[in-house]
C-alpha cells in the first residue's frame, strides 16, 4: 500500500549532512556491532566514490547520486528506485553501503520531472493534509509509462559506466512506492535484471488482482529472481496480495520469495522513519545481500 495513511507517523529525517551521518553511526555503534556492522564495513563504506550525476532520460534530466568502489576494476550495477520521499541522505548512505560490498549503484531522483531533489523540505510534516496532497501530486505525476523510459535510461546510463561490469546482470531494488516501479524495470529491462527485490513495496497487487495494469501482472515478463519484503500492516490491510504474488510467480515459473516482516510497519527497512527497525531492516539487507551475491555473478 501508499495510501495516506500509512504514511502517518513514518517520516522524520529529510536532511541528514554527512557529519551527521558518522554520528549518528557512532551514536548507535552498540547496535550496529550487534547486528553484525564493523569498523571494516564503515571503513569500506567511507572508501566508496560518491557522485551527484545527470541522467537524460526521454522525458528530461534525472538529478541522480552515483557510487562505486574505490580503485580499478568492474563491478555489477544497481538501481534503487526511493519511497514516496525522494532521494535525501537516507538513500545515499544506502547507495554507499551498497557500493561498499562491491557494485555500481545509482539513486534517481523519481521525481526529476517536478522538482530536482531534495523533493521535501527539513520538518516535513506528511500529517499536514496539504503536504500529504504536495506529495502524492508528485506521485501521481509520474505514469507507468515514464517509469519504462525512465528505465530504459537508468539501465543504459549504468551500462555505459566504465565501473560497470556489464558481463554481469544488473539489479534492482525499490521501496514503498518504488516495489512497483522495480516491478516494472524488471519487465521492461529483463534481458539485464537478474535480480529485484521489493521492501514494503506498494501496489504490487491491485485492489482488484484482475485488473491488467496491476504490477503482479508483469511478472511472466520477468527473468530475474524475485524478493518481496511486506509490511505487517501492509498485509493486514490487504492481506491476499501476498497469495497473489506467490502464485504468480509460482505459474510463470519465475524464482522468488515473499514473506511478511511479522511486527515491522511500512517504511521499516528505511532509516530516518519514525517506524525504523534496526533488526527488521538488517534482516531484508541480509536477504538482498544474499540475492546480488547470488544472482549478480
Amino acid at each position: 500500500m501508499c495510501d495516506d495513511d500509512i504514511h502517518q507517523g513514518q517520516f522524520e529525517e529529510t536532511r541528514l549532512s554527512r557529519r551527521a551521518f558518522g554520528l549518528m553511526w557512532a551514536a548507535t555503534a552498540g547496535v550496529g556491532a550487534a547486528l553484525g556492522v564493523g569498523r571494516a564495513a564503515r571503513a569500506a563504506e567511507a572508501a566508496v566514490i560518491e557522485k551527484d550525476v545527470e541522467v537524460k532520460t526521454a522525458d528530461g534530466i534525472a538529478d541522480s547520486v552515483l557510487f562505486h568502489p574505490p580503485g580499478k576494476g568492474t563491478w555489477p550495477a544497481v538501481l534503487i528506485w526511493t519511497d514516496i520521499f525522494g532521494l535525501r541522505p537516507t538513500f545515499r548512505a544506502m547507495g554507499r553501503r551498497l557500493a561498499a560490498q562491491g557494485y555500481v549503484v545509482l539513486v534517481p531522483n523519481p521525481f526529476y520531472r517536478s522538482k530536482r531533489a531534495p523533493v521535501v523540505p527539513e520538518g516535513y510534516d506528511f500529517a499536514v493534509p496539504e503536504n500529504r496532497a504536495y506529495l502524492m501530486g508528485l506521485r501521481g505525476a509520474i505514469t507507468n509509462a515514464g517509469v519504462d523510459r525512465d528505465s530504459t535510461a537508468y539501465v543504459a546510463f549504468l551500462d555505459a559506466q566504465p565501473q560497470t561490469k556489464t558481463t554481469a546482470p544488473i539489479g534492482v531494488q525499490g521501496y514503498c512506492m518504488g516495489g512497483s516501479m522495480t516491478f516494472r524495470t524488471a519487465s521492461v529491462a529483463a534481458n539485464r535484471v537478474g535480480a529485484a527485490a521489493s521492501f514494503h513495496g506498494s501496489g504490487l497487487v491491485a485492489k482488484d488482482p484482475n485488473d491488467p495494469t496491476s504490477p503482479h501482472k508483469l511478472i511472466p515478463t520477468f527473468k530475474a529472481e524475485v524478493y518481496c519484503g511486506i509490511a505487517d500492516n501492509d498485509d493486514k490491510a490487504q492481506p491476499d496480495a501476498k497469495d497473489v504474488l506467490k502464485a504468480s510467480f509460482a505459474a510463470a515459473n519465475v524464482p522468488a520469495k515473499v514473506e511478511v516482516y511479522a511486527g515491522c510497519a511500512h517504511g521499516w527497512s528505511v532509516k530516518g522513519s519514525a517506524v525504523y527497525d534496526p533488526a527488521g531492516a538488517e534482516r531484508a539487507w541480509a536477504e538482498l545481500s544474499a540475492l546480488y551475491k547470488r544472482r549478480l555473478v
